[in-house]
């Protein structure tokens, strides 16, 4: 029987033990993949029929996202329990959380300087929909390539680089641009 979905863990975390706040990497892609499904289709309606209320309201969900996982806990973000939900069959990828957090906040800045700039900035629907396609390019790296942007700069402004990793990047050294497509590339391990 699987284990009840955690988004979360200090202690005993997959085998390993840690003092440090993990989050599942999986339920956070899933997250994203969510959040990009949502933004995506906000965005084409504005994009095709001029109409940029579902975008608004796109940012205003985006925005109280961002918060409930900074203000409160991430376990309480309804895309969070969907994504954990989404993935409960599937093993844990226990990461650091510190910088998802970072990341959550860049997203947090991103959408309060939009939603400020469209109510009180009265921001043309054209400069929203760039606003709003940099936060979706954001959610997609995430969600289908497993970059996180806002962990890439955690670690830059940091300069040092959390414990746990998404795909092991912390420690994982790629392979030669000259064996990314041959056999060999699949015999490299981490140095």
């Amino acid at each position: 029987m699987p284990s009840q979905p955690d988004l979360a863990s200090v202690g005993d975390t997959n085998g390993f033990d840690s003092d440090e706040p993990m989050v599942n990497e999986r339920s956070v892609r899933a997250s994203a993949g969510l959040l990009f499904l949502l933004g995506f289709s906000a965005l084409s309606v504005a994009f095709f029929t001029g109409d940029s209320q579902p975008l608004q309201g796109f940012a205003i969900v985006f925005l109280l996202e961002m918060g409930i996982r900074l203000g409160l806990d991430h376990r309480f973000s309804p895309s969070m329990i969907l994504g954990a939900l989404a993935t409960r069959s599937q093993r844990p990828e226990w990461v650091s959380l510190e910088p998802k957090k970072w990341a959550w906040g860049l997203g947090f800045a991103l959408a309060l300087s939009t939603c400020l700039a469209v109510g009180w900035g009265n921001l043309e629907a054209s400069v929203m929909m760039i606003a709003c396609s940099v936060c979706l390019a954001l959610l997609f790296a995430e969600s289908a390539l497993g970059i996180c942007v806002g962990c890439y700069l955690f670690t830059l402004v940091r300069r040092t680089k959390p414990s746990r990793c998404a795909g092991d990047t912390c420690d994982y050294t790629p392979p030669s641009r000259r064996s990314l497509f041959s056999r060999n590339a699949t015999a490299q391990h981490h140095h």
